[in-house]
């Protein structure tokens, strides 16, 4: 299903707080069969949610780059890893991981919202949103975060809502 991002960004203002809220409960007290609940989701959330509509994570965030990730996209491009970072890439000291220089994606297509590299993305991209990793209550920090960037964790945590009422 198309993602209207405008309203998605309204949803957000209004219901961003109380679903993180949510999470952290989650967090403290998971019940039993989150993971496997979280599964059940994930396939629902992915008939509702179409990521080419959107695009919005590559517009508004940034994937961290491993060395892996590096290596095999400089190798793609015919550049030495150094060369990569120097051209694509800043080393945020804080986290400690290296982070695109420039927001949206410099990989995205802004018309089509089809990514260049996406046969060798980073690793971080190809996992996005995280949506049904295993221990759930292991990435409730991550849902919490992306619940204002990703129209699908959006969407998960408003069905996890439903089901745990």
């Amino acid at each position: 299903m198309q993602v209207n991002l405008r309203s998605f960004k309204q949803k957000v203002r209004h219901h961003a707080a109380s679903m993180k809220r949510f999470l952290g409960r989650v967090e403290k007290k998971p019940p039993r069969g989150l993971d496997k609940l979280a599964e059940e989701i994930d396939a629902a959330v992915w008939k509702e949610v179409d990521c080419l509509s959107c695009a919005n994570c590559c517009k508004s965030m940034t994937p961290t780059f491993t060395t892996t990730d590096i290596k095999r996209i400089a190798n793609h491009f015919e550049m030495t890893p150094a060369q990569f970072k120097e051209k694509y890439l800043e080393f945020d000291k804080k986290e400690g991981d290296w982070m695109n220089k420039k927001q949206p994606c410099q990989f995205l297509d802004l018309k089509t919202h089809f990514c260049s590299i996406y046969e060798i993305r980073p690793a971080d991209c190809a996992g996005f949103p995280h949506l049904k990793k295993k221990k759930m209550t292991e990435y409730i920090h991550v849902h919490q975060q992306n619940i204002s960037y990703c129209p699908a964790t959006f969407k998960m945590v408003e069905k996890m809502q439903e089901r745990l009422r």
